[in-house]
This record gives C-alpha cells, sequence and structure tokens, in this order.
C-alpha cells in the first residue's frame, strides 16, 4: 500500500495530467531530466501476466509517457521532460538509428542548458552497442543513463518500473557526470564501454567481466560511485555524428574449431569497409580463418583482431603487427565494430585506427 506521501505524489501526478493533457513532469526547483524512449521489453505489452518470453510478438508498446505514469514516485526528486524517439524492439534498432538519436541527444544538451542529464530506455538486446555509440559521439559531461527490462512491465516481478526510476535518479544526480554513458539495470550501474549482456533470460545479465560495476542505484535512494572508467569518451572523443547520415560498414567474422576463410572472402568481397575478426582465445584463429583475414588486410581492408572469451585483451603480437592487423585491445568484438565504423569516418590510416581502438 502506498504511504501518505506517496499517495499525496500520486495527487499531484494526477493533478498535472488533467491540466496539461501530458505526462511530462515539471517541477523548477528539481533536476531537469530528459527521459527518450526508443521501446524494447521494458515497454512491450503481455498477453498475461507471465508471459515473459512471447510478449513481443503482438508488438504492442507502451509509450514513454505510459511508462513513466507507471511511476510517480519520480515527481519526488526529478523535473522530467519526455519524448517517444522510437518504439521497437532492439533487434530492429540500426546504425542510422544511433547516429539520430546521438544527434537528438546533443541537440537536447545544446537547447536546454538547465538539463540535468538524459536517460534513454532500450531494449536490451542491443542496449551495449547503442550505449558505447552514444559514449563515443554525445559531446557532453552531463550524464547519459540507458536502461531497459528483462521482464515487460505487464510481467509478475518486473523490473522495468525500478529500472525507469533508477535511471532517471542517477541521470539527475551530480555525482554522474563526467563518467561517460552509463547504463543502470538491476540496481548497477555501469560503464557503457565495459558492460555486456551475459545471460538471455536473468535480471542480472549486464555484467563487466574484468573490472565490476561503477556504483550502485541503492535501496536508499542514493547514487552511489565508487571508480570512474579512464578510457576517453563523450566531451574527450575525436568523433562527431552531426553531418553523418551514416556509417561505413563493418561486419564480425567468428572463428571456431575447423573455420575457413568463407566467411571473411564473402564480407571483403561484399564491400564491407572494414572486418572485426572474433578470434579464439588472444585472437588468433584457425590458418584457413587467418589466411583469409591477411588476403582481405593485405588487399587495403582494416582488420580488427577482437576475442570472443568475453574477457581479456588482444595484445600487439609480433604476428599481428607483421601482419598488419589492429588490434582490439580488450573491447568485445561488437564494441569494436562501433570503435571501427566511427574511426573510418576519420580515416582509413591502420596506425590512426590503431591509436584509437587504445584510445577508447
Amino acid at each position: 500500500a502506498y504511504t501518505s506521501k506517496h499517495r499525496a505524489t500520486w495527487n499531484e501526478f494526477q493533478a498535472r495530467v488533467s491540466a496539461t493533457g501530458s505526462f511530462t513532469m515539471i517541477s523548477e526547483s528539481k533536476p531537469r531530466v530528459y527521459l527518450v524512449g526508443t521501446g524494447g521489453s521494458i515497454s512491450f505489452v503481455g498477453r498475461t501476466r507471465t508471459d515473459y518470453t512471447n510478449y513481443s510478438y503482438d508488438g504492442n508498446h507502451l509509450t514513454i509517457d505510459e511508462l513513466l505514469g507507471r511511476v510517480p514516485e519520480v515527481l519526488e526528486f526529478a523535473d522530467v521532460r519526455t519524448e517517444q524517439f522510437l518504439n521497437l524492439g532492439s533487434t530492429d534498432v540500426t546504425p542510422e538509428h544511433w547516429l539520430g538519436l546521438a544527434k537528438r541527444i546533443n541537440q537536447i544538451f545544446r537547447d536546454d542548458p538547465a538539463v540535468t542529464g538524459v536517460a534513454v530506455t532500450h531494449g536490451t538486446a542491443t542496449l551495449e552497442e547503442t550505449a558505447y555509440f552514444l559514449n563515443l559521439t554525445v559531446k557532453d559531461s552531463r550524464p547519459v543513463v540507458v536502461t531497459g527490462a528483462m521482464r515487460p512491465p505487464t510481467g509478475l516481478g518486473t523490473d522495468s518500473d525500478v529500472n525507469l526510476i533508477d535511471s532517471i535518479r542517477v541521470a539527475a544526480a551530480p555525482q554522474s557526470a563526467g563518467r561517460g554513458v552509463l547504463t543502470v539495470l538491476n540496481n548497477q550501474i555501469q560503464a557503457a564501454r565495459e558492460v555486456t549482456k551475459t545471460n538471455s533470460y536473468r535480471l542480472e545479465t549486464f555484467q563487466a567481466a574484468d573490472f565490476g560495476f561503477l556504483g550502485y542505484a541503492d535501496s536508499d535512494e542514493e547514487v552511489v560511485f565508487y571508480r570512474r572508467t579512464d578510457r576517453a569518451h563523450t566531451v574527450d572523443s575525436e568523433f562527431d555524428a552531426e553531418g553523418l547520415h551514416q556509417l561505413p560498414r563493418v561486419d564480425i567474422a567468428p572463428a571456431y574449431a575447423g573455420a575457413d576463410g568463407l566467411v571473411v572472402k564473402a564480407l571483403a568481397q561484399a564491400d564491407a569497409n572494414g572486418l572485426v575478426a572474433a578470434g579464439l582465445g588472444s585472437g588468433s584463429s584457425p590458418p584457413p580463418f587467418m589466411a583469409a583475414l591477411k588476403e582481405a588486410s593485405d588487399a587495403g581492408l582494416p582488420v580488427v583482431i577482437a576475442t570472443s572469451t568475453g574477457s581479456g585483451r588482444v595484445m600487439q603480437t609480433r604476428r599481428f603487427t607483421e601482419e598488419g592487423y589492429i588490434v582490439a585491445d580488450n573491447l568485445t568484438p561488437k564494441k569494436a565494430r562501433i570503435l571501427l565504423m566511427l574511426a573510418l569516418t576519420k580515416t582509413k590510416d591502420k596506425d590512426e585506427i590503431q591509436r584509437m581502438m587504445l584510445t577508447y
């Protein structure tokens, strides 16, 4: 049951809806946060309260205003302005959407100096990719916080409401600034560069394998940080989404026991602008696979070697250096792809791209 404080908050919320016809929550004395909706499980409507697997089948979504209407408690600490940028499952999100979202967030920061931060709702399947792209292209030190949910808002035990509140709370917190783009799920604040989805259904799916999370959006309503990432991001990034209408095509070739050069050669012949190899172990792969990579590299295609292990570095070994490969350091293949796409908007020089891989 609500406490009297919560009932007062709910009454205030309803009064504003009646007066304005909008769920945008405005209070000049509180931090201003823009809440930008893009869809995903956090917004899907299932047919039953125990639908945890088929809820996306009908394609029904709550709007960002409807999601915000579920958590009037945010009135206690934030002035929230909403907008629906997309309303898609995250498997439908494309690099063109990344560009549009980065441009919109940059515009919000330019046009509204009073805004404290931006929270973005997103599907979890590609959440880490969108977050890392924003980490490289948002040109402001104010926080951008990406959240999602593993259970739809219509499901029993949904994490959508708490994750939404936490994302707004972290975006409103002054201590969140200057840390790059963040993700918040399961009360854990993570760095966009490091976080990855590790489980198909569990609530604790988002993890940073080597380094752990940055802090908590905790049960006492406090935002608490313990560390920050040291790699360049946001205002220190050399990349700019403005003026870009599409990104260079970069594909990922997976390695496995017995992998030959078929996929690598097909991608190279399909006019890819760059290639990321999701290598085995420390990055090396079966000889036919490596031979195809060398052929592509020798022909001028930028080839980045990453590892499919999920953690650890790919190092600049003698072989990789002599054969002209770029190494991904500890970026996952998906994030190395994003960085290579942006790098190719600036240069095709392999030494310069290698510098970028070690910088971001």
